[in-house]
């Protein structure tokens, strides 16, 4: 096969085989040894938007709507038969550059989401196959330092001639067409599925559809819909045709899929390859490359010799370019902390700060785009919001990067959220956090009852105090129960009544009592003991809430003597009845 088998693949022109012949060879190439994707997740953001729940089974992302049919070149970026994990890093062919921006978009939904949803195992060279398909990686790179496209990636107008007929979801808000709608942005989502599916993934306050790092995220979402295993075919082939509802679509997808596992590098935004032939139009001509044709040898020209000059001119001298780099890491110079640099929570809530930092250039300016990693050092229960150690943010425009929700556990005490740069060895920055134990600065006994048992007797139960904070239920909140000398000396007693414990032995002191959600506690049985008197139980609390209940024991009541009964004759005095005789 000349090089490529079959450069274009027009739809209902190049049989589905032929494709999957050329991912076939592809695959093949890759040899044994290849190292499949990880499955594990380090890092996340919190999924901002509607879930992965459901996705209309005869619906599609894109709406159907056209797409390039180029296919990539047989040559593969690295020799067949390099061993796995020893590939070098290179710089061809071409088809397998893509921009600095968007592969940083695809990688960082990948990360995000194997955080959030591992059994997926979404690789970021599925987006790299969407999104060469749909619009050429956001035609070739073509975005700002925050990832939004230069200009709004348009599909044409889904008014059922020729595409699907889709009225007005969004009126015009974002593809401009108030009568039908279009697909938007690298990712080609109709509004009616942006609608649903759309993220903030920049972390600049919108759902963007024309931002690859809210598309890139989105798709990837939306890819797992329905709780997909992209690692099983028969899962992969869905998440395709969820898509865009073509064979002849999945196998050029599943060919640059393919292609792109093999490997790729990094190039700068706005240099990529733009693909050529489009479904519904195999012969669009912009961004694609001109048909070589046969060289034409001139015929030579006699010429007469001139006199070489007697000292040849000396060329300029020229200063080497470097090309400049677009990787929005390589202009950050330093991360600043912004805001709040103490974080504190009590045990089992939100923090309510949350850590954020500020990624400026040399000049002291705002860098976009930026991965920012946070992570949780130290021993702790905390954890983010999405239930990792570790987490990633994007810088917006003003070159911050919010952290999600960190959430104390149980166990309290002092830790370290750092910050660092994705990629780079910048010094990291650090936040003390401290998590403080729950605590009620008031407790009550919710009967208010007096107390009373005899010895060797309980207390008639149930005895029950609430704990309250600032006037609200405390739950979860550690209390101590005592039993103390008296009301003015806390010193414990050791006699009177009593707890038992697991063992059955009796205790005057019991730790660790928790309050329930409603702030509540309900004591054990307390035991009366076999003094009489009265006696003090205190109830303590962290936060300063305290309650003292009395108790009184007495001694049971005397149990009456028998009264004896009278025989007949000392009742009546008189002369007993004579027994009767047969």
């Amino acid at each position: 096969m000349a090089g490529h088998l079959g450069r274009r693949l027009r739809r209902g022109a190049t049989s589905g085989a032929v494709v999957a012949a050329a991912v076939a060879a592809l695959a093949a190439s890759q040899g044994p040894g290849t190292t499949q994707p990880p499955t594990d997740g380090a890092s996340g953001d919190v999924p901002i938007g509607t879930g992965d729940t459901a996705t209309t089974p005869d619906g599609s992302a894109s709406g159907d709507s056209p797409y390039y049919t180029e296919l990539p070149p047989l040559n593969t970026p690295n020799k067949p038969g390099s061993p796995a994990g020893t590939l070098p890093v290179i710089t061809g062919p071409a088809e397998a550059g893509i921009p600095a921006s968007v592969l940083a978009a695809y990688q960082r939904a990948e990360q995000s989401i194997r955080s959030t949803d591992p059994d997926c195992n979404l690789p970021w060279q599925l987006l790299a196959g969407i999104g060469k398909v749909e619009s050429g990686q956001a035609r070739g790179g073509a975005v700002d330092a925050n990832g939004t496209t230069n200009s709004p990636i348009l599909g044409p107008v889904l008014n059922g001639v020729g595409f699907a007929n889709i009225s007005d979801t969004d009126d015009g808000a974002y593809d401009g067409d108030s009568v039908h709608d279009r697909a938007v942005g690298p990712m080609q989502f109709i509004p009616s599925t942006w609608a649903t599916w759309g993220q903030d993934a920049n972390g600049d306050g919108k759902k963007d559809p024309n931002n690859i790092y809210d598309a890139a995220q989105a798709a990837g979402l939306y890819l797992c819909a329905n709780g997909r295993n992209l690692a099983v075919k028969a899962d992969l082939d869905k998440a395709i045709l969820s898509y865009n509802r073509s064979r002849e679509y999945l196998n050029t997808v599943l060919s640059w899929f393919e292609y792109y596992k093999r490997g790729s590098h990094q190039v700068p935004d706005g240099t990529g390859v733009l693909p050529g032939d489009r479904s519904d139009n195999p012969r669009t001509t912009p961004g694609a490359r001109p048909t070589p044709t046969a060289p034409v040898t001139p015929k030579p020209k006699p010429t007469t010799p001139k006199p070489s000059p007697s000292k040849p001119a000396e060329p300029t001298p020229t200063k080497p370019t470097t090309p400049p780099t677009t990787d929005p890491a390589a202009k950050v110079a330093r991360l600043n902390k912004d805001g709040a640099t103490a974080l504190s929570a009590t045990a089992g809530t939100t923090f309510t700060t949350r850590p954020t930092v500020l990624a400026v250039d040399l000049a002291g300016k705002p860098v976009a785009g930026v991965q920012v990693r946070f992570r949780i050092s130290d021993e702790t229960d905390a954890r983010f919001a999405v239930g990792a150690r570790e987490v990633t943010a994007v810088t917006g425009s003003n070159g911050k990067a919010v952290a999600p929700t960190l959430k104390a556990g149980e166990q309290t005490g002092g830790f370290k959220v750092s910050a660092t740069v994705v990629g780079r060895a910048l010094n990291a920055v650090e936040f003390a956090a401290t998590v403080t134990e729950r605590s009620a600065d008031t407790l009550t006994h919710v009967d208010a009852k007096e107390l009373a048992a005899t010895t060797g007797g309980t207390v008639t139960g149930p005895v029950t105090v609430k704990a309250t904070d600032g006037g609200a239920a405390a739950a979860g909140v550690a209390l101590t129960a005592t039993f103390v000398t008296s009301a003015t000396d806390p010193q414990p007693a050791t006699d009177g009544p009593y707890f038992k414990d697991a063992d059955g032995t009796a205790v005057r002191t019991l730790t660790g009592l928790k309050t329930r959600a409603d702030g509540t506690y309900e004591l054990p049985d307390i035991h009366a003991g076999d003094k009489t008197g009265t006696f003090v139980l205190r109830l303590t609390a962290p936060g300063g809430g305290s309650v003292t209940i009395t108790i009184t024991v007495t001694a049971p009541e005397p149990e009456p003597e028998p009264t004896p009964t009278p025989s007949p004759s000392s009742s009546t005095g008189g002369t007993p009845e004579p027994t009767p005789t047969s």
